[in-house]
């Protein structure tokens, strides 16, 4: 014990000496707490639209006008006709192009139906998407106005009325989804990638050689390297949630015990990750190679950007096996819905499992390699 005390005294001593992580465990949170939730974010707005209207009726102009109004468009130009409007979108000065045909409110009034071209740039095909569903759901809604309630043929008065309700996050704010993800990525970097890398430090100075002769044990080496980065890990979360509150206003909703119970475990396992990376590497440039390979899946297949259930079913089947998705479906819960330790009761048992795999796996590897 007073040999791990030791070598606990040592580690933090070069840690804080180290500005290089300083910077990595102080000021990383901060930048990507602070830009990503801002640039990130997945709700399109202000789309290119050019509006070729063929009718200049008063029904097409109001369409003209409650589409330059919406916050969701902005009208770049009003063309003769499409080839002109398609010019405009090789150009790239265009997304979409609504084409209001001849005659559109004379139909309209006659027959009751009329039709309109909606034309997408499908080159940035999330974009696309997004202002086609727009305009159709501005579209429905200008419909509605013009015919608030069309008869059937039997002289009845159809009545469909939909009252939507979003809980737990009611307006919808997207910095309350994304930088509790972000929380549980900032843990993962720390825990992983310095931890790989520090171990790695003794194997090119050759100091590790000479440890293992010394009466210092394995696991005293291994805990006196691991556990500063542990204690770093809970300052990094601790960092992200109070930059959290004083640039968005979030505060978890539920306690903060259950996060810090999930966050010390979920270091545990990632610790041991860090550990595999370094008994399978011999320099720092192949740990930091290795470990930026294994950030990416993680991060990629973490439900952070994009919803888990929304991958392909194989992507389904590898992110079951990858822990930081928990851990963000951890944060993200105690975060907006306040969840327990109860209600996360599973979760915690595949956290302590995966912690249990990869330090085994991580020791093992450690004293073949050693021996």
């Amino acid at each position: 014990m007073r040999n791990l005390i030791y070598i606990l005294q040592k580690e933090f001593l070069l840690i804080f000496r180290d500005r290089t992580i300083l910077r990595l465990i102080f000021i990383m949170p901060v930048m990507q707490l602070l830009l990503i939730p801002l640039a990130a974010d997945y709700e399109v707005k202000h789309i290119s639209i050019a509006v070729v209207d063929q009718d200049h009726s008063s029904e097409s102009q109001r369409l003209v006008q409650k589409v330059g109004a919406s916050n969701y468009f902005r009208i770049v130009a009003t063309p003769a006709d499409y080839a002109e409007a398609t010019r405009l979108v090789e150009a790239g000065r265009t997304d979409l192009i609504l084409t209001i045909p001849p005659h559109f409110s004379r139909v309209l009034a006659t027959t009751g139906h009329a039709s309109l071209q909606l034309a997408a740039d499908a080159v940035n095909g999330v974009r696309a998407g997004l202002g086609t569903t727009y305009a159709l759901a501005m579209v429905r809604e200008f419909q509605s106005e013009l015919h608030p309630s069309p008869k059937l043929a039997g002289g009845g008065v159809p009545l469909i009325e939909v009252t939507t309700a979003s809980w737990y996050n009611p307006h919808v704010y997207y910095p309350a989804f994304m930088v509790p993800g972000l929380l549980a990525v900032l843990v993962t970097m720390v825990g992983a990638f310095l931890s790989s890398l520090n171990i790695v430090q003794e194997k090119e100075a050759g100091t590790i050689e000479q440890i293992n002769v010394t009466p210092i044990r394995k696991y005293e080496f291994v805990l006196g390297k691991l556990i500063p980065f542990w204690v770093l890990g809970l300052l990094s979360i601790t960092i992200g949630m109070v930059v959290a509150k004083l640039a968005f206003g979030l505060w978890p909703a539920g306690s903060f015990l259950t996060i810090y119970v999930f966050a010390a475990l979920y270091l545990v396992g990632v610790l041991g990750i860090g550990l595999f990376i370094s008994t399978l590497t011999d320099t720092q440039q192949q740990a930091t190679l290795l470990s930026f390979f294994i950030m990416m899946i993680f991060v990629l297949l973490s439900g952070l950007y994009t919803p888990i259930e929304s991958m392909p079913r194989w992507a389904q089947h590898i992110a079951a096996f990858n822990p930081p998705s928990y851990f963000v479906e951890v944060i993200r819960g105690v975060y907006i819905k306040g969840s327990t330790l109860r209600d996360l009761l599973p979760t915690l048992i595949r956290l302590a499992g995966f912690a249990l795999v990869f330090n085994t796996l991580a020791v093992w590897s450690y004293r073949k390699r050693s021996s």
